[in-house]
């Protein structure tokens, strides 16, 4: 009968330690969130969250697209203008690609398409590139908006202002190794800030346009 006693008072103790750790957990979450919370956003003055200056580099892949994006579309014009229709006598001993006559219709169209898609594809993807990369991310005045600062494939800046409620932090920024992705309300694709760059406040770019936003 004693031991029965002895067992249900050990019972009881490791029941008791079980119900006091999930509740310790919480408390714990709780304290990380609320401090998460009072963190003051509202800054008296513009802040820049995130800086990445390399003019030179999307200058030099612009440049290299427009070249891409001419000699494609020369060749496509070359082989839609000067190939001709040259029919081949089929010879047994001829190897396959001497039978083949690039002047016939299908060939020369297929020629003319695909050079100049290869062209316009480069371009239209450097541009792009250009176009999502961050250069600059500010914080206005009272932490309720940011604006964002990209290259253009001109080399000049585009940017545009919006709340942060827009915002959607992909990845946290801690773990990221090259490209963090921020997908804005609206717009197409992701922005994307280059981890080479430098976040000048980042325990405020966390606290603001670092969040992961559900919507």
């Amino acid at each position: 009968m004693i031991g029965l006693l002895k067992l249900s008072e050990r019972f009881n103790f490791f029941s008791a330690i079980y119900k006091i750790r999930p509740v310790r957990s919480n408390v714990i979450n709780r304290c990380l969130c609320q401090k998460s919370l009072d963190f003051n956003t509202n800054v008296a003055k513009d802040v820049i969250l995130y800086k990445y200056k390399n003019d030179r580099f999307f200058k030099i892949i612009n440049i290299f697209a427009l070249c891409q994006f001419g000699f494609w579309t020369y060749l496509s014009l070359f082989a839609y203008t000067n190939l001709r229709d040259a029919p081949i006598e089929n010879a047994k001993e001829d190897k396959w690609w001497r039978k083949i006559n690039l002047g016939e219709n299908k060939f020369r169209y297929s020629l003319t398409v695909f050079s100049f898609l290869i062209g316009w594809g480069i371009l239209c993807v450097t541009w792009m590139y250009s176009l999502k990369s961050v250069k600059y991310l500010i914080l206005r005045k009272g932490g309720k908006e940011v604006t964002i600062v990209t290259y253009t494939p001109a080399g000049s800046n585009r940017m545009f202002t919006l709340g942060l409620e827009n915002l959607n932090c992909k990845t946290i920024r801690t773990v990221t190794k090259s490209q963090l992705p921020i997908k804005v309300k609206g717009h197409y694709l992701h922005y994307m800030l280059d981890m080479r760059g430098e976040f000048t406040n980042p325990t405020l770019f966390d606290h603001t346009a670092g969040l992961k936003r559900n919507w």
